[in-house]
């Protein structure tokens, strides 16, 4: 899958990194498609689990996957059912407790979250003035030490998850237990988005065809057809030097704060991206 990554200075060194809300033309309407015929999957259960955990021939990646998955489902549906609870209610404290606690998470994670695994290619949009080998050294830095960032976090939430599990015992909802593993998970994604990520803007055809799904298993040396294939392939990223995004960013009065609101504002809606997650970049920086 292809998808378009977003790049833009606000002020000074500090940069936007948004991956594009849109899809295809094509892709669009066959998802409509599917959307309105399909119908919505019913809730996993801890049985399907077990057989997805279980069956043979899986590897341990695949298994962890699952067990995250399931529990990211579950996650979905409490915090849904908070949304809907009526106002004044405990649930829907504890909703607007959750919102605050989500405005905490930087930017940067929610970015990284949005690298899926399915994507093969990408497609950087960024201003004409800016060098590409900036821009790319840019992506390349914030995978690196976002890997480096999560890849702690992750270990550190895991840790804490036993030590919350001691406020069950109170006749509360336990609070603490649930904002740790929703945490962990995102920093999991996090994690997995910043490898994926890596692979997207390296020089490298070996991390090229990792993308592909032509890697040995074993780690043992590729054969020669390899070689051949991996001088070949083409890398996964496209520079797409934008004059319409320049024009944007420098619309309006200059100030000395760097990009205003308002036209981050416009950015997000001529590049379909999730203006609530590019404006934080802005809020950061207070």
């Amino acid at each position: 899958m292809r998808a378009r990554v977003v790049v833009f200075p606000i002020r000074g060194r500090a940069w936007v990194f948004s991956r594009s809300l849109e899809l295809p033309a094509a892709a669009a309407i066959t998802s409509a498609s599917a959307a309105e015929s399909a119908a919505p999957p019913p809730p996993p259960t801890l049985k399907v689990l077990w057989e997805k955990v279980s069956a043979r021939g899986r590897k341990p990646q695949e298994r962890a996957e699952a067990v995250v998955d399931f529990v990211a489902d579950k996650m979905n549906g409490a915090w849904s059912s908070l949304e809907r609870a009526p106002k004044g209610t405990f649930k829907s404290k504890i909703h607007s407790l959750g919102l605050r606690l989500l405005s905490q998470v930087k930017p940067s994670e929610i970015f990284l979250k949005s690298v899926s695994k399915d994507i093969t290619k990408v497609e950087i949009t960024y201003p004409v003035s800016l060098n590409p080998r900036l821009v790319r050294r840019r992506l390349r830095h914030i995978a690196l030490r976002g890997a480096a960032l999560h890849r702690k976090y992750l270990y550190g939430s895991v840790f804490l998850l036993p030590v919350s599990s001691v406020f069950t015992v109170l006749p509360l909802p336990n609070i603490p237990f649930f904002w740790i593993l929703f945490r962990a998970y995102s920093h999991w994604r996090a994690l997995k988005g910043s490898e994926r990520l890596v692979h997207l803007v390296s020089d490298s055809p070996t991390s090229w065809n990792l993308l592909l799904g032509n890697e040995k298993e074993n780690g043992s040396k590729e054969d020669s057809n390899n070689h051949r294939k991996s001088a070949t392939i083409s890398p996964p990223w496209v520079f797409d030097p934008s004059e319409d995004l320049e024009r944007l960013l420098r619309s309006g009065e200059s100030s000395k704060d760097g990009v205003d609101y308002c036209r981050v504002s416009r950015v997000c809606e001529a590049y379909t991206l999730d203006k609530k997650h590019v404006l934080k970049y802005i809020d950061f920086l207070k």
